[in-house]
Parts: structure tokens; sequence; C-alpha cells
């Protein structure tokens, strides 16, 4: 029978264990083999397991299955938030406000007066007082009134449309019809978009 001495099986182990450090190729073979491994085991061992939530009885098996000691039970997952909505009600129309028609008239009136010699400065200036401060210092900066056929209104306004909070007023004027957007603010209606037909 040998004898089997700690010595022999220490120089084993240190042979096993110090291969890897002999040169560098060695401990770059070693840690690809490392990484084979691990990824081997990363695929497999979940697919010999099974997925997390199914049970012997497969992915259709009642919450009584899995019910053994020291096993949780399923916990159902219940939202208290409100249901989201899918769309926004409409806004309900409502009769024209007369000082909202008149604020569209007079800021198509001081749109149309642009007499010869007129900067767009002078004529941002009469449009101002019957215009949203939005609308003033953003897309209406960018209109030339030289470019504006229209010198006169020439006929009364016709409400479009009309809600609480705003409404399309058309104006007729010796050049294009305008339709004027204006909504109700703090200091009373004032435009916030116009286009022109024609």
């Amino acid at each position: 029978m040998p004898i089997r001495t700690n010595r022999g099986r220490t120089a084993v182990y240190r042979r096993l264990w110090g291969w890897p450090l002999r040169s560098p190729r060695h401990l770059v073979g070693t840690l690809v083999v490392l990484a084979v491994v691990l990824t081997a085991l990363g695929i497999l061992l979940p697919k010999a397991i099974g997925k997390p939530g199914q049970t012997a009885n497969g992915p259709g098996a009642s919450a009584t299955a899995t019910s053994r000691p020291g096993v949780a039970a399923p916990v159902t997952v219940t939202s208290t938030l409100p249901p989201r909505l899918t769309s926004v009600p409409a806004p309900s129309s409502a009769p024209p406000d007369q000082d909202g028609v008149r604020v569209a008239k007079e800021w198509v009136t001081a749109w149309a007066n642009h007499p010869d010699g007129t900067t767009t400065e002078q004529w941002l200036t009469r449009l101002r007082p019957y215009t949203t401060e939005e609308y003033f210092a953003g897309e209406l900066t960018t209109v030339d009134p030289a470019n504006i056929t229209a010198t006169r209104v020439s006929g009364e306004p016709q409400v479009a449309s009309s809600f609480a909070g705003s409404m399309d007023v058309d104006v007729p004027t010796d050049g294009p019809k305008v339709r004027v957007t204006v909504v109700k603010t703090n200091p009373g209606w004032r435009v916030t978009k116009y286009t022109q037909a024609g």
C-alpha cells in the first residue's frame, strides 16, 4: 500500500494553482477559459432550472400548486391610481362675447392701417393694446406690414366659433378676409393668432 503524504498533495495543488502565474500567456489562457465557462453556466443554468414564476405544472398552473411550505405565494399587485384619460373632452361652446368681437375688429383695423412710410415698430405699437404678450413678442414680429394688401375693414365681423374663453372671428377687409383668434385674459380679450384667406 503506497504511503500518502501531505507533501505530495501540496505539490500537486501548487502546480495547479501556480500554472496560470508562470507566464502572461498562461494567465490570459486561464482567464479566457474561465470566461467561457462562466458564460456557458449563465446560459445553461436558467434553462435547466426554469424561468422564474413558472411552476412544474407549466405557466398555467394555479396558485394553489405553488403553495408549499417555504415557498411564498404569488402576490397580486393592484394599482390605486385613477384610470388614464384617453381623450380630453372638447370645450363646450358659449354665446359670443361682444367685447371679444370688438377687440377682434379693432385689432384688424390697426393691422390694416399701414400707410406708406410706416415702420414695423410703429405698426406693432398700434397692435400692442389688443395682442397677448406672447404673440406680440413672437410670431407677430416677423410680419412685414408692407406685404399686407388690406388697408381698411370693409364690413362687420362674424363669429366663426365661440367658447367660454376663446373665439374665432372673421373680419372682412378690402383685401383678404382675416380670421382672428381672441382669448380671454386678466386684462380682457386679446388676440393670440390671425390668418388671412385670399
